[in-house]
């Protein structure tokens, strides 16, 4: 029986601990859906009626799930991209690709961040409801921007991950 060492190249690169915090938020948004989504169908079923607040807190949750996976995608690398550019080619091509993306992940995101802070702003102001359930907008609005620059800081994060990676052979990006 053999105990050596799996390959470096099989194993993915460590996952960072601060990753915590999203995964959590992911865990907590998916209860929350499940536990809003099935208590409407029990009311639908049991009094063919249902809960009106509960389409509006569901596409909530279902935004602030896209936004904190996002984030978590940004994070671990694993956002979408064309494989045959991003894994093709040599060493320096592929790493200066993933900082290429991740400087442009950060950009995308701390640009909306920066407009939507103006978007809450203007909810705030002027006193916008939601249409459903007549909450003051802004109580859904104001995660846009907080969860955007959670995405911007986790791109900046890879960015300087990979900026300060020294060159191997072996080493996954």
């Amino acid at each position: 029986m053999s105990t050596s060492a799996p390959d470096a190249e099989a194993s993915p690169a460590p996952e960072p601990r601060s990753l915590r915090l999203e995964d959590c938020l992911i865990v907590g948004t998916m209860a929350a859906l499940a536990l809003v989504t099935f208590a409407n169908v029990l009311v639908r079923y049991f009094t063919s009626a249902s809960f009106a607040w509960t389409e509006e807190i569901s596409v909530f949750l279902m935004i602030v799930l896209a936004l904190v996976g996002g984030s978590a995608a940004v994070a671990r690398q694993l956002h979408i991209r064309i494989e045959f550019f991003a894994d093709g080619g040599s060493e320096r091509r592929r790493r200066t690709l993933a900082r290429f993306g991740a400087a442009m992940v950060a950009l995308l995101f701390g640009l909306i961040t920066v407009l939507s802070v103006r978007v809450v702003w203007d909810d705030y102001r002027f006193e916008e409801t939601s249409p459903g359930i007549g909450v003051p907008q802004w109580w859904y609005s104001i995660w846009l921007p907080v969860l955007c620059a959670l995405t911007t800081v986790r791109a900046l994060q890879v960015l300087a991950r990979l900026r300060g990676r020294p060159s191997s052979p072996r080493a996954p990006l």
